[in-house]
């Protein structure tokens, strides 16, 4: 394992003073699978005031010395360096009800979460990697150090944490490992929502349909909306699939912008609270979208996302089943509401939805391309799509004397003209139009 020098100098410093000092967790896994590390966590049998005096010649971050970990300031960042320790229960479900140092490697591997993440290395001693870790990593598999029940027990972010590695690594999760995820994802009800909301982002852009159908119920634990869906039934000619199965496919067909896949999670969550069904036993869901976007506003305050994702989110749940008929006008409109970024990425919502339904592809998605060539049309022609666009401002309006509320109004009647091109956005021809029909004015 190749070690940057400012690493290498933090462990050669600790074994120079008398300590045991490893690489641990990540970067050691990532470096098993050829990938290259980006952070350098560091273990040692050194306490923490023996950590402060080996580097008393460096700044230090003393934030966590109370749990063992020292920052040493370097050139290229922070390297935490922690004792060795183990631990006591976590009865909260996320904090160990104690934390003790001991001198053993081997005992502070024996309490982390998976076997890959509890490898250790050091230059001067080798590999550390009492659980099998390595192996695991060459037969592509995922199991939990020791037993997994407890290990979700001690923190349930594990299970999402697991999941995110299985997807990520290509790895095969353990049958007893799978089991305990399963069985204990009701403890993820004592999560702290901004760690759930925090893994799901990290998750969301790496998961494929077949990803999501194997874990929606661990999903379905953390956004409890998701639950009715799994397994349910449409009742519609032009859905092959279950609703949790067209969810899955759609997440993986947009592309993976965050916004774009947590708008194609929650799309249809809308539908259960609005089925009917009707006399033909034929299913209907009026109104899910606006249902939809209302429950993913709910969600996302819940996980605390930012303003900004929440807000995209929940227009493209609110739009997307709404039909943009392809003519430039009607498009020039949609931009003018929506702006580039939001059309474009309901766009991609629209056409994944339109595209996973698991009965062919409707003659419908023609529009698509259609719609794309406008919009490049449009882009390339630097079209008046918005009041900063006009070729006028509310200067302009004040020095003819238009005052107030007269000011705005009189800017929304020029930019619809200019949008239903009645008008052209030049200058002259908007203030004449304005002297001519707009009132107010000296």
């Amino acid at each position: 394992m190749k070690l940057p020098q400012y690493v290498t100098a933090c462990l050669d410093a600790l074994e120079s003073a008398g300590f045991a000092a490893y690489c641990v967790g990540g970067c050691v896994r990532d470096a098993c699978l050829g990938l290259e590390p980006h952070d350098f966590d560091l273990c040692t049998a050194a306490l923490p005031e023996e950590t402060e005096r080996v580097f008393s010649d460096h700044k230090l971050v003393l934030a966590g010395k109370k749990h063992g970990t020292v920052g040493v300031v370097t050139d290229f960042g922070v390297v935490e360096i922690t004792t060795f320790r183990t631990e006591g229960a976590y009865r909260d479900n996320r904090h160990p009800d104690w934390v003790k140092f001991v001198p053993e490697i081997e005992k502070d591997l024996a309490r982390r979460d998976f076997t890959v993440n509890a490898m250790a290395y050091s230059p001067k001693r080798g590999f550390a990697d009492p659980f099998g870790g390595r192996e695991d990593l060459e037969n592509y598999i995922l199991r939990a150090v020791g037993d997994p029940v407890t290990r979700f027990q001690e923190d349930s972010l594990r299970i999402l944490r697991g999941i995110r590695f299985a997807v990520r690594y290509g790895l095969r999760v353990e049958a007893e490992t799978e089991k305990a995820m399963l069985s204990q994802a009701h403890l993820m009800d004592n999560l702290a929502r901004e760690r759930a909301f925090e893994e799901l982002c990290k998750l969301l852009p790496l998961v494929s349909a077949n990803d999501l159908l194997r874990f929606g119920p661990v999903l379905a634990a953390v956004i409890p909306e998701l639950r009715p869906m799994l397994g349910f039934d449409q009742h519609s000619p032009h859905h092959a699939y279950d609703l949790f199965t067209h969810t899955a496919h759609v997440v993986e067909g947009v592309p993976a912008r965050l916004p774009l896949r947590w708008a194609a999670l929650l799309h249809d969550i809308g539908k259960i609270p609005c089925f009917t069904l009707d006399e033909a036993g034929r299913g209907h869901f009026y109104g899910h979208a606006k249902v939809g976007a209302e429950m993913a506003d709910a969600v996302l305050r819940r996980l605390k996302a930012p303003t900004q994702l929440r807000e995209q989110v929940v227009t493209l749940i609110d739009r997307h089943m709404t039909k943009i008929e392809p003519n430039k006008k009607n498009v020039r409109r949609w931009l003018s509401r929506l702006g580039w970024v939001t059309m474009d990425m309901l766009l991609c919502l629209q056409e994944a939805d339109m595209g996973s339904k698991g009965t062919g592809r409707p003659a419908e998605m023609v529009q698509f391309p259609q719609l794309r060539a406008l919009l490049e049309e449009i882009q390339a022609e630097n079209a008046c799509l918005s009041l900063k666009d006009l070729a006028v401002n509310g200067n302009d309006l004040m020095a003819l004397g238009f005052r107030g509320k007269e000011i705005g109004q009189c800017l929304n009647a020029l930019l619809e003209q200019v949008l239903d091109e009645q008008l052209e956005n030049e200058r002259t021809v908007l203030l004449d139009f304005v002297q001519q029909h707009c009132r107010g004015g000296s």
